[in-house]
C-alpha cells in the first residue's frame, strides 16, 4: 500500500490498488474514498494532454474547485469530497500525469 504526500505536501495518505484496477484511498482519520478503474479511464480521456488546474479545495462550504479543474471533474463525476489532493499524486506516482508548477497537472496517458 503506497503512502504519498497530498498535492500540497501538508499531510500523507495511502491507497490500495492502482489507476488500472481502481483505488481505495485512506486519508485523515481513516476516511476512505473509492475511484474505480472506469472513473480513472474517463478522467484520463477527458484531460489527456491538457494542462489544467489541480483544483484542490479546503474544507469550507464556500470553496469550490475551479471550473475545468481536475477537482471539479472529480466532484461532478466521482465523489463530492475534495479528493483531488489524493488523486493528483496517485496519477503522478503511477506515471499517468505530470505536475506543472504548484497548481497544475497534465494527464500524459
Amino acid at each position: 500500500m503506497p503512502t504519498l504526500e497530498t498535492w500540497g505536501g501538508v499531510s500523507q495518505f495511502s491507497y490500495d490498488g492502482s489507476v488500472e484496477t481502481g483505488t481505495k484511498i485512506t486519508y485523515g482519520n481513516r476516511r476512505k474514498a473509492v475511484v474505480t478503474a472506469h472513473q480513472y479511464a474517463a478522467l484520463r480521456q477527458h484531460f489527456l494532454n491538457r494542462e489544467v488546474p489541480i483544483g484542490t479545495t479546503r474544507k469550507t462550504l464556500e470553496t469550490e474547485p475551479p471550473e475545468g479543474s481536475l477537482g471539479a471533474w472529480l466532484h461532478a463525476n466521482v465523489n463530492k469530497a475534495a479528493i483531488a489532493s489524493y488523486v493528483g499524486p496517485i496519477l503522478v506516482h503511477e506515471d499517468y500525469a505530470e505536475r506543472v508548477g504548484e497548481h497544475g497537472i497534465r494527464i500524459t496517458r
